[in-house]
């Protein structure tokens, strides 16, 4: 398996981790295919897979990291990172060209520019999550500790 930015940057902070692989398809909800494989094959709990979404505050992006269940409140996602402003969704073209990853498999980690990340605070209740490993079908076991670490992240209750 080629090493995705993300595993490199673990590899090179020393983080502790393991990768999983499923078979994602090329179109669609990607969360929910990481979900129903991550419990039916790793017993995960839903609520300790974390997706990545890239948001726009102003012409400034960042990046928040919340479970797949769950909805992203942009507005808190914002305010946890001190930015002021009216808070979207980033465009898609934006997201793939400054992380370098496709949609369906942005990771919070080894992105091209890293972007200020926020992680929702139920990130801190697992002992161990998952998030996307830089590819689609390919996900990351980490402890929330390593995640929030090498990502440099805020950590505030961001969802709805």
């Amino acid at each position: 398996m080629a090493a995705t930015s993300a595993l490199l940057a673990l590899q090179t902070a020393g983080i502790d981790h393991r990768v999983h692989k499923y078979s994602a398809s090329s179109e669609g909800a990607w969360g929910p295919e990481a979900v129903t494989f991550m419990t039916d094959a790793v017993g995960a709990e839903p609520d300790q897979i974390f997706k990545t979404l890239v948001f726009d505050v102003a012409g400034a992006l960042a990046v928040a990291v919340i479970p797949v269940p769950t909805r992203l409140s942009l507005k808190a996602a914002a305010a946890a990172l001190g930015l002021g402003g009216k808070a979207a969704m980033a465009e898609p073209k934006d997201v793939m060209r400054v992380t370098g990853y496709v949609l369906g498999g942005v990771s919070p980690i080894g992105q091209r520019r890293p972007l200020p990340t926020v992680v929702d605070e139920t990130a801190e209740l697992w002992p161990v999550v998952f998030c996307s490993a830089g590819k689609r079908g390919l996900e990351i076991e980490l402890s929330p500790a390593d995640l929030i670490a090498v990502t440099d992240a805020v950590v505030a209750d961001i969802t709805t």
